[in-house]
């Protein structure tokens, strides 16, 4: 019976011993299997599933001050790049347009009258020059016959009276056209300085009005709408975000142990929990964050005091999405996913980066059409405020109001229309009490003039220097010389240079 009971014991033990060796054999294969997997998969692969897909998210704020007349568009609805999405309130915009206009049309005319003033007095300075040119003439005449008694005292005394008012009166005429050259020489009217800033304060009056239609600067979807009909808006308030969903990308949160491989280019497979395991995304890495979250809080840790906790940071991977694939298998900003990056690729330095700020979300081209319009429209308003005396029909007229006309039709009949840029009549209002008052358009109405050679050579009179003056004409012979016994009258200029 002893014997039995041994044998039963050494029976129990081998079993023992079969099953532990089974365990031990199960666990060596298992970890066998795990090393082969981890040397030919896992060490290749870095994972986690701190990661969420992000694009971008486009702000759309008022541009001006005004009252919120009409919302156009509501969340998850699509827009396209241009589409109007609130309306303002344009009324007082539309009255700072009128006042801008007026205050530009006045200027260009008040220029454009310095102008063909000056254009008259030159016209009156060359006549006065002919007139004294004959006078000196005459006189030169009364003084050679003045020795032989043909010619009296007297008439000579009056010739040479006469020579000395029309010198006073070309002086005069040259410091009139002087002062008028001092305002408007080197310009011309639409070039004049007070043309310029009266311009330049009307392209803000119609931009202005221009943005009391809030435009959507790129195509995407509506999210996160504030705007509603009655608000009070000022520039800046955000009024909703625009959300492309064509441009997407995942930000993996790694750590900072998990970085020494990483490198840009290197492929990457994303599994969002929308679709589970029915899709997997395919991506590539674009770069590094500079920094982990740390720096870039609201309130950075400040650890110079000692008392800190050591912990491993977390610094963001930047991932491009496919974009067939996302407009297969559609996809939000803020999705949880489970992102590997595979690090056995060599990839490029990590100081590059393959993330591009060229595609439709990085610009537009809206606003520009904006400064165009009001560009062209100010120059037509120009354009039929400048004319010469007396015209206002022909055909130079008619190119002035061509010229308006032409930069009211630059706009496009959904912006003049659809989009507030006409007023209650439906007629623009720049046109509005335009009626005929289209004039001729001259580019300028003073002659060409020589170059100013300073005061020391452009004589004030015939009578002083000689060669070209600077009206390009021939100057006249030196001043002429009074004869002896003739007395200089009181008060005169003209000195006797005969001893």
């Amino acid at each position: 019976m002893t014997q039995d009971s041994g044998t039963d014991d050494v029976s129990l033990r081998r079993q023992r011993n079969r099953r532990l060796l089974a365990v031990t054999a199960a666990l060596v294969l298992a970890g066998a299997a795990y090393g082969t997997y981890w040397w030919t998969v896992s060490s290749h692969w870095v994972q986690t599933d701190n990661a969420y897909v992000t694009g971008n998210l486009v702000p759309v704020a008022a541009q001006a001050t005004g009252i919120i007349t009409q919302v156009r568009f509501e969340e998850t609805q699509f827009v396209n790049r241009g589409d109007v999405l609130v309306r303002l309130d344009e009324h007082e915009a539309y009255a700072a347009l009128g006042r801008a206009r007026g205050r530009l049309g006045e200027t260009v005319r008040r220029i454009n009258s310095l102008f063909l003033t000056q254009r008259q007095v030159d016209e009156k300075l060359a006549a006065r020059r002919a007139r004294l040119e004959v006078i000196r003439h005459d006189a030169e005449r009364y003084r050679k016959a003045s020795p032989t008694g043909a010619v009296s005292k007297q008439t000579l005394q009056n010739a040479l009276d006469h020579l000395q008012a029309l010198e006073a009166d070309v002086r005069e005429t040259e410091a009139e056209y002087d002062a008028l050259d001092a305002q408007i020489g080197g310009t011309t009217v639409m070039e004049h300085p007070a043309v310029e800033l009266a311009k330049h304060e009307f392209i803000e009056a119609h931009l202005e009005y221009a943005r009391q239609r809030i435009l959507a600067p790129v195509s995407g979807y509506v999210a996160k709408r504030k705007a509603q009909v009655g608000d009070r808006v000022k520039p800046g308030a955000n009024l909703m975000t625009i959300v492309p969903l064509d441009h997407l990308w995942v930000e993996a949160n790694l750590r900072e142990t998990e970085l020494g491989d990483i490198r840009p280019g290197q492929p990457a497979e994303i599994r969002v929990d929308l679709y589970g395991d029915k899709h997997t995304f395919h991506g590539t890495v674009e770069g590094l964050v500079p920094g982990t979250g740390s720096p870039f809080a609201l309130l950075p840790p400040d650890n110079s005091t000692g008392n800190f906790i050591h912990i491993i940071e977390r610094v963001p991977v930047r991932i491009a999405l496919a974009a067939d694939e996302i407009r297969e298998h559609p996809v939000r900003p803020g999705l949880s996913t489970v992102t590997k990056i595979r690090v056995g690729e060599p990839g490029q330095s990590v100081w590059s980066s393959l993330a591009k700020a060229d595609t439709d979300e990085y610009q537009t081209d809206v606003y520009g059409d904006e400064l165009t319009s009001a560009e062209s429209v100010a120059q037509g308003v120009i354009a039929g405020n400048v004319r010469t005396v007396g015209s206002n029909s022909g055909p130079t007229a008619a190119i002035a109001r061509a010229t308006e006309d032409e930069a009211l039709s630059a706009q496009a009949p959904t912006t003049r229309s659809d989009l507030g840029m006409t007023d209650r009549s439906g007629e623009h209002p720049l046109r509005r009490n335009a009626g005929e008052d289209s004039g001729t358009v001259i580019p300028s109405t003073v002659p060409p003039r020589s170059p100013d050679l300073g005061e020391a050579q452009r004589p004030l009179s015939p009578s002083i220097g000689a060669g070209s003056d600077r009206f390009g004409q021939q100057a006249s012979p030196p001043a002429f010389s009074r004869p002896a016994g003739v007395p200089e009258r009181a008060g005169s200029h003209m000195k006797s240079t005969v001893p």
